[in-house]
């Protein structure tokens, strides 16, 4: 293959992960506010914890799903596992549908279950493009520039989701539906209908595919023999519950709606839109921080940058846990069907603002930890995206501690802060190789 036939090739496979990277993000935001409407139904119990159980699904199946998709990259390659993937997730969608057609508990049962096979489809997709975008850039800066670039496409849908499903669904009651949102379900079955078939025309370059095959059953090493992959690890179960828990907590406001009334009467009945609205304001942030990181990841470490973010959020976590709680601020958002200027609780602000600071995380705790593993790179990222069932774990332990009270809300978020301590410790000490003896190639 010529110098030319590879850049074509790479550009084509780097333009393609940016779109998986995108519909990684719509599907998982999807779960969150969708599953609010169950917080409203009595047949299943109407608790407000139902909302958080379809997102929970979604990041248990990274569990199961995290190893077997590492093992098939290495043995089908990128290409089948992209495709093999979207199948699984035109699968879910069409479940989740189903799920509207019955009521009650039968209907919860098969929510959760249409969720479960969304997520198996999104670990899939995340164990192709990760390490795909990292080992063409190269690995180092430039693997991690790229990685943030496609980071800043999953954030662009990430803010999409919640402001569509708030919009649609306004405020939530107990006549809301899940057919109210049939039409984004649809309009999500119909872009990976279209993505299979772009991705099976295509031709996708599959790197690393001979050294991959040099990994053999029985090698006396693994990715668990590197020690700044095992505590990257762990990093990353901390990071997705981070950057899932912020605004998914802000759907605990749902059951404490009369504290809108503080600021503003109004909120209270556009309460739905609002969070909707917020929660897409920190995916957008998310996508500002990822496209600066972009840009700027050429010359400034993945270590420095993770050591800096962490240190910025660390002191707006804690601002908004002891700001007043009378406190409010007004907030342009979206809003009964378009952009309006709200008032919400001051500390809420600088929970959105956390979105700079949680965006660039992934890019570069993954580089960090798949740094210097060679041939385990793809087997690696399998055990990498077991991981992300983090963001189904703390949440749920966070919004477990949050009562009928603003206070135990934000109290809740001493988990954020002692997660961004740990990152903290990983950029200063935990990221560095000091299993340089393994070969690698």
């Amino acid at each position: 293959m010529s110098q030319e036939q590879q850049k074509s090739g790479n550009l084509v496979a780097i333009i393609t992960m940016f779109f998986l990277f995108a519909m990684i993000s719509f599907v998982t935001n999807m779960a969150a506010p969708v599953g609010n409407i169950w917080t409203m139904d009595d047949a299943v119990g109407a608790n407000p914890m139902l909302g958080f159980m379809g997102n929970f699904m979604n990041f248990l199946a990274y569990l199961f799903m995290g190893i077997p998709a590492g093992n098939m990259l290495t043995k089908v390659g990128y290409k089948k596992t992209a495709l093999i993937a979207i199948a699984v997730g035109i699968v879910g969608l069409l479940i989740q549908y189903a799920s509207g057609l019955s009521t009650g508990v039968t209907g919860f049962s098969i929510y959760l279950l249409g969720a479960f096979v969304c997520g198996f489809c999104v670990c899939m997709l995340n164990t192709v493009v990760n390490p795909m975008l990292n080992l063409i850039g190269g690995g180092g800066a430039k693997g991690n520039q790229l990685l943030q670039l496609g980071g800043a496409c999953n954030s662009l849908a990430g803010t999409i989701a919640p402001i569509m499903v708030g919009a649609i669904l306004g405020s939530i009651t107990k006549s809301t539906t899940l057919a109210e949102v049939n039409p984004m379900l649809f309009g999500a079955i119909a872009i990976f209908v279209v993505a299979f078939i772009v991705i099976y025309l295509v031709n996708i370059p599959e790197p690393r595919q001979q050294k991959v095959a040099d990994v053999k059953e029985n090698d006396k090493y693994s990715p668990w023999s590197f020690r700044h992959f095992v505590l990257g690890t762990v990093a990353i179960f901390c990071y997705v519950g981070m950057e899932v828990g912020i605004p998914n907590t802000f759907g605990n406001f749902l059951n404490i709606q009369e504290h809108f009334a503080v600021f503003d009467a109004s909120n209270a009945i556009n309460a739905s839109a609002i969070i909707g609205g917020m929660t897409g304001l920190y995916w957008l942030l998310m996508l500002v921080g990822r496209l600066t990181s972009g840009f700027i990841s050429g010359k400034i470490s993945s270590r420095t940058q993770l050591l800096t973010v962490s240190c910025v959020g660390i002191v707006l976590v804690l601002i908004s846990m002891f700001v007043p709680e009378t406190a409010g601020a007004s907030m342009v958002g979206f809003s009964g069907g378009s952009f309006a200027v709200n008032n919400v609780p001051l500390f809420t602000i600088f929970l959105v603002l956390m979105g700079l600071c949680t965006s660039i995380m992934w890019g570069c705790i993954f580089n960090l930890a798949t740094e210097g593993l060679g041939k385990y790179t793809e087997k690696a990222s399998g055990i990498f995206m077991m991981m992300v069932v983090g963001g189904g774990i703390l949440p749920l332990i966070q919004n477990s501690i949050v009562g009928e009270t603003i206070g135990s809300l934000r109290m809740s978020y001493w988990i954020v802060v002692a997660v961004l301590a740990y990152m903290i410790f990983y950029a200063l000490i935990g990221s560095k190789n000091v299993n340089k003896d393994i070969k690698v190639d």
